[in-house]
């Protein structure tokens, strides 16, 4: 396995944990933010994996190094599929809810929130039900990314 796809799914293993233990016990926003980092961290490195993939399959020939370059050519590579491009919006709001400035609703209950205000006053709001949605679509991600490079019968 590659190192890149080691780390993805490194991440994924540790947003698990903090999901199931972590958040369980703990239920304050500082968790949920850690668990979008981590989840964030889980995308770049696939990202990563699937760029270094597709250069060493000689699919595309160069590797930038920006991760917004990295994004822009598996774009242009997976721009017929639908799913990819699901994919790359749902990553770009993660990282939107990361960098915008959130409030904290019910900490140490089980309806903890995290509310993030996005451009146009637009809030996204973060509980327990929703990181586990976010989980289960960055674990499938990771899927779609092993399942395409694996070797084609």
């Amino acid at each position: 396995m590659n190192e890149f796809l080691e780390e993805a799914v490194g991440e994924l293993k540790r947003a698990d944990h903090m999901i199931y233990v972590s958040l369980k016990y703990t239920r304050t926003v500082d968790v949920i933010k850690n668990i979008l980092e981590r989840l964030i961290s889980c995308f770049d490195f696939t990202f990563e994996y699937l760029v270094w993939y597709l250069k060493e399959t000689k699919k595309i020939d160069e590797s930038p190094a920006a991760r917004a370059k990295k994004i822009e050519v598996l774009k242009r590579y997976f721009q017929n599929s639908a799913e990819f491009n699901d994919y790359i919006d749902f990553y770009l709001l993660m990282r939107k809810i990361d960098q915008a400035n959130f409030t904290r609703r019910q900490e140490f209950r089980r309806h903890v929130t995290m509310s993030a205000i996005l451009e146009n006053n637009r809030i996204v709001e973060l509980n327990i039900d929703s990181i586990h949605d976010y989980y289960d679509k960055t674990k499938a991600f990771v899927d779609f990314a092993i399942n395409y490079s694996k070797p084609k019968e």
